[in-house]
């Protein structure tokens, strides 16, 4: 049997790219601002890369506009409206996480969310999702500061009782690499995600996992 690359007490996880495909209901979100403006909707395929940079994101892939224009505040309360409305119509977990998270379990480690999205949506996301056996659920204004900041990721190794060198933390975006490396824990890159512009290959992480089946072949526990 081969050795794991690395020991680990708990596997922290981004939310929306890496545990969840929450991008069709986001996307929604904006071509319904689109729709009611008269406008076509913006592709689909152009709005998923864009999903886990949230409303700032997804309102420049979708309006060309950025948190610089006069409109900007107001288009972005008026997305996060339409999500709140209909936020988990098309959301599910991406294939294999539910099973993982059984894994997960039943070896007897700790697991929890750490996302930018605000309170305010993952309080009634998170369980529609069935993730509700999570150990900690850090927001994005959980702490005072968001990703890639390392603050919520030692906040949820405060949580859970757990040194942060002993997590681990998966997410598809550069700031969770980011986030992670500052945090001392073991960073790798779900790049089954949306993974945004730039290749993970880029990102410097410890591990690419390609699958969440995959995870332990990689990992044992402390």
């Amino acid at each position: 049997m081969t050795a794991p690359l690395f020991k680990t007490r708990a596997v922290l996880f981004d939310l929306d790219g890496t545990l969840a495909d929450t991008a069709p209901d986001l996307a929604a979100a904006v071509n319904l601002m689109r729709a009611q403006r008269g406008l076509t909707a913006t592709p689909y395929a152009q709005l998923r890369p864009t999903a886990s940079s949230g409303a700032r994101g997804l309102l420049e892939a979708g309006f060309a506009i950025t948190p610089e224009d006069d409109s900007y505040e107001s288009m972005r309360d008026e997305f996060l409206l339409n999500y709140a409305t209909a936020i988990c119509q098309h959301s599910s977990l991406f294939d294999g996480i539910a099973e993982l998270l059984k894994d997960i379990e039943s070896q007897g480690l700790a697991w929890g969310i750490i996302t930018n999205k605000i309170t305010r949506f993952t309080t009634p996301l998170v369980p529609l999702l069935g993730l509700g056996g999570a150990g900690c659920i850090i927001s994005g204004d959980t702490t005072a500061h968001a990703k890639p900041h390392p603050e919520p990721l030692f906040e949820a190794a405060r949580q859970l009782g757990i040194a942060p060198e002993e997590c681990c933390y998966l997410g598809d975006d550069l700031r969770d690499i980011q986030a992670a490396q500052a945090a001392g824990m073991y960073s790798i890159a779900a790049t089954w995600g949306y993974c945004g512009q730039q290749a993970p290959l880029s990102w410097n992480a410890d591990l690419l996992l390609a699958n969440p089946a995959d995870l332990f072949k990689f990992i044992g526990s402390c």
